[in-house]
């Protein structure tokens, strides 16, 4: 008789602010989905009042041990401070990424048909984006040297061309399954940092003829993403560029609370999470969008535990119940057809479309 195939360990980092409320909500769905091994353990602000720093060394370990991390939330003004010194819940963040060689993170954007009246832009505009942003985790300005000194403050921006390439590498063979068409942004105009990513970039296109490459400067992609978002298919670009960029392309999906992300890497376990922020100012009131948390675990299932069914599962119950007129305080734009649901309903909701 075939052994049982091992049960699924993943370690759950809640976070901060709504981290708790939406990663308790994706527990119910994965308990609706299959057996997992769920470890709860601290990062962020919750892991400085607990443990005095926002990532430990014994946090990073159960992580670098698991099949797949799901992460909440990070941050709140709680631990907000202009002191250089002092621990911020992000550096557990940044630490995670680092120590478990998670340079590649993918944030897929398309806006679902019962959202796309939910965007701020017409919906001519959105209609049929379906574009994937490809963001550089581990390099770039976010883990340069930092200096302060007087009124002075540098913040290094440092690749090298081993870093691009395997960012890059990515990105191509992101765009050969999909469309067959990448978007290198950088600001090679300006920065010496962007023209080496540039020319790294140009001189591995051949190893992919079929996939259509061009490169774009920052700044015109960023007008570019809410003029003509159709005509994106794979974007790569750097750590600083990619966060802010994939930020703007959110809003193409009505909400922040809509777009999950996967951070991978060669091997080991990656991290799963939703794109926004920790939301303080609604923590504890039952109102937080779970959605983007449940399609982070579709991304986990699909990139992480090899479930890609189960993944096509979770996205069309997330489908099936915006479909249904349920909306979260986030997506509400007060038609009288929608229902405004808080995250117990909403998860509910999209267990019974299972």
């Amino acid at each position: 008789m075939a052994a049982a195939d091992p049960i699924p360990r993943i370690v759950v980092l809640a976070g901060d602010g709504i981290g708790p409320e939406i990663v308790g909500a994706a527990r119910e769905l994965l308990g609706a989905i299959g057996e997992f091994e769920f470890i709860e353990r601290p990062i962020g602000g919750a892991a400085i009042d607990e443990l005095g720093t926002p990532l430990s060394d014994e946090v990073l370990e159960d992580c670098r041990r698991a099949d797949a991390v799901l992460l909440g939330a990070v941050g709140g003004p709680k631990w907000d401070s202009t002191d250089p010194d002092a621990p911020r819940p992000e550096q557990g963040l940044l630490g995670l990424r680092k120590g478990l060689g998670l340079y590649a993170n993918l944030r897929p954007v398309k806006p679902l048909p019962a959202l796309i009246d939910s965007s701020p832009l017409r919906r001519e505009r959105i209609s049929g984006t379906d574009l994937l942003v490809v963001r550089e985790l581990t390099g770039g300005i976010y883990f340069g040297r930092k200096e302060r000194e007087g009124d002075s403050a540098v913040d290094e921006c440092v690749y090298s061309r081993a870093e691009i390439a395997r960012i890059a590498r990515v990105g191509f063979e992101a765009a050969e399954s999909r469309d067959g068409r990448l978007t290198s942004v950088d600001k090679a105009n300006v920065l010496e940092t962007s023209r080496l990513w540039r020319e790294v970039i140009s001189g591995m296109a051949a190893e992919w003829p079929e996939v259509e490459l061009d490169h774009m400067l920052v700044d015109n992609t960023a007008m570019q993403l809410v003029s003509d978002p159709g005509r994106f298919d794979v974007i790569v670009t750097e750590n600083m560029f990619g966060d802010i960029l994939s930020d703007e392309a959110a809003m193409l999906t009505g909400s922040l609370g809509m777009l999950p992300s996967a951070s991978l890497g060669d091997d080991g376990p990656g991290v799963f999470e939703p794109v926004h922020g920790s939301a303080p100012d609604i923590a504890g009131t039952g109102a937080a969008n779970p959605l983007a948390t449940f399609l982070s675990v579709a991304m986990m299932l699909r990139h992480g535990l090899d479930r890609g069914g189960d993944a096509t599962r979770i996205e069309s119950a997330v489908e099936a119940a915006l479909g249904d007129g349920l909306r979260t305080a986030d997506l509400h734009t007060g038609a009288e057809e929608e229902n405004e649901v808080g995250t117990a309903k909403m998860t509910e909701a999209v267990i019974a479309a299972l």
